[in-house]
């Protein structure tokens, strides 16, 4: 079993801005990746980027360049 970290959880309302953050992520090699909403926090869509904290600031101006649309910021034990 994996050890549980903090990390950085992306909310989305959409299943499209949620698909649109993975694509982008990708394509300018940012960390992260795609999960399901963790139970103890409810969002729109069911999916979430999680990624490392240090990457907070990063992810906000990825999302802003690129008109993704965040629902919340959260940090979880994951």
């Amino acid at each position: 079993m994996r050890k549980k970290e903090l990390k950085l959880v992306v909310t989305f309302h959409t299943t499209a801005d949620a698909m649109a953050m993975e694509k982008t992520c990708r394509e300018l090699e940012v960390p992260g990746r795609l999960i399901p909403v963790p139970r103890e926090i409810s969002a729109g869509c069911g999916l979430a980027w999680c990624a490392p904290l240090t990457e907070r600031e990063h992810l906000a101006a990825v999302m802003a360049d690129h008109g993704i649309e965040q629902e919340d910021l959260h940090e979880c034990m994951l």
